[in-house]
């Protein structure tokens, strides 16, 4: 039996560091699979409750499930039945919420893409965690917000913690595009509609008609509406105009090439 001294933390409402934010989510997250969800999610709740009331509630109850379900409905704001760490960010009081100081300040998926651009500059669809920092401090200064040495070195050491995953010093667009809000969040969109590396190079060469390895602006919005149409994808023009910004902030004088497409549309998650 595990002593007092090896327990886990109980959950407390009181206001969290970054670094305590991240020890919770690893305490409830036990799968490590990038969400709170069955067993996790009904004991993350109940001791979000007990924290709340202090005293015990009992899971098995009728009302436990209907609070539960009243939860989940105000918090899952993508209706997944479980809980992302962003989501986790907006119940549990974190110092200064650093992640939500990203989601309130990057005030577009094109200011994230562009940041991106620029560290990652062999187009693999991943940074090195030692450039970390520099793209964070890019990435909130482009939304006109700066902090200290120290506090910038604080959010570089947690976000590594969170989407380092495999330990390899590697950080992936899809990770790192969860700092952006949900509405924002075009990659995340994408997720689920990845093409194979032969759907996506028989789509690419449709549009690059000429064979020179790029396509424009025009080419991107008739590719991105026919993918979106074929995945059944409900994207209305404001939406695809967005996607189409976004996409083309990582373009090279308003050439999109073949690497940069491939890092949205076809390289896997590294979760």
């Amino acid at each position: 039996m595990a002593t007092q001294a090896q327990q886990p933390p109980k959950l407390d409402l009181a206001e969290l560091t970054a670094e305590q934010f991240i020890n919770i989510w690893k305490q409830f997250d036990a799968d490590g699979n990038g969400y709170i969800e069955g067993k996790e999610l009904e004991r993350f709740f109940k001791e979000l409750e007990t924290a709340r009331q202090g005293a015990g509630v009992d899971p098995s109850h009728a009302a436990f499930k209907e609070k539960m379900k009243d939860f989940m409905a105000n918090i899952d704001k993508n209706a997944d039945g479980r809980i992302e760490m962003s989501e986790l960010a907006q119940i549990l009081p974190t110092e200064e919420n650093f992640l939500l100081c990203f989601r309130e300040f990057v005030g577009s998926s094109s200011q994230f893409m562009a940041a991106w651009r620029r560290y990652d500059t062999d187009r693999s669809g991943y940074i090195e965690s030692n450039e970390l920092e520099g793209f964070l401090s890019d990435l909130l200064m482009r939304a006109n917000r700066h902090y200290d040495q120290k506090k910038m070195n604080d959010y570089t050491k947690t976000i590594l913690r969170m989407f380092d995953l495999n330990g390899d010093g590697k950080l992936g667009l899809s990770e790192m595009a969860r700092l952006l809000p949900n509405d924002e969040n075009f990659v995340v969109k994408f997720q689920g509609i990845k093409l194979t590396v032969k759907e996506f190079e028989s789509l690419f060469k449709f549009y690059d008609k000429d064979g020179n390895g790029h396509i424009d602006e025009q080419e991107l919005e008739a590719l991105l509406k026919d993918l979106c149409d074929k995945k059944k994808m409900d994207v209305d023009s404001t939406g695809l105009g967005d996607y189409k910004k976004s996409i083309m902030a990582l373009s090279d004088g308003g050439k999109l090439y073949r690497a940069e497409l491939e890092i949205v549309l076809c390289r896997d998650s590294a979760l």
